[in-house]
């Protein structure tokens, strides 16, 4: 079995989202052209405290940079029209933290944490008819 192995890179490219980083990498082919790797890293961490990375690729030829740039604004292009720019999601700013769940605590251990919070609680009860 022969093992497939990684042209050098003659360009790079570095964005840090967050968790993810995102690498633009020029390589050359076996003929000498140039093409592009996108890689999206990922970092997980385990509670032990340990972690493991997460890797997605997409190699993009010459013949398809037209193409594959003109989706890719008509896509972002899409979203920005219908939600805007502002991120709607806490989970993806860069000062996400988890948040406590209070699906599972009984109602006074919830209130116990509100009122650690603020004075004011307003609570609303709603009934099914």
């Amino acid at each position: 079995m022969s093992e497939r192995v990684e042209q050098e890179e003659i360009f790079s490219q570095v964005l840090r989202a967050g968790r993810r980083t995102y690498f633009f990498d020029v390589r050359a082919t076996k003929a000498d052209d140039y093409y592009l790797t996108i890689t999206e890293s990922k970092k997980f961490t385990h509670d032990d405290g340990s972690f493991h990375y997460q890797k997605h690729k997409i190699y993009l030829y010459k013949e398809d940079f037209s193409d594959f740039q003109e989706m890719l604004e008509k896509a972002t292009d899409y979203i920005v029209k219908e939600k805007g720019v502002e991120v709607i999601s806490e989970r993806h700013q860069k000062d996400f933290k988890k948040k406590k769940q209070f699906l599972n605590l009984p109602l006074r251990e919830v209130l116990q944490m509100c009122l650690l919070k603020t004075s004011k609680i307003y609570i609303y009860f709603t009934s099914k008819t």
